[in-house]
């Protein structure tokens, strides 16, 4: 049997992920200035990995 408690502990972090995501002001702006996932600052373009 499938425990209850991990299954409502799994889908209320992923409902809160996908409000936190959702909640970000710069969700649709692509003038925004581009951050990293935890919200900080990148330092700009990464490096393209060599083919």
């Amino acid at each position: 049997m499938i425990d209850t408690f991990s299954l409502l502990l799994m889908h209320g972090l992923i409902f809160m992920t996908c409000w936190r995501l959702l909640g970000r002001d710069d969700l649709d702006d692509e003038s925004a200035e581009k951050t990293d996932f935890l919200g900080r600052k990148s330092a700009g373009k990464a490096a393209k990995p060599d083919a």
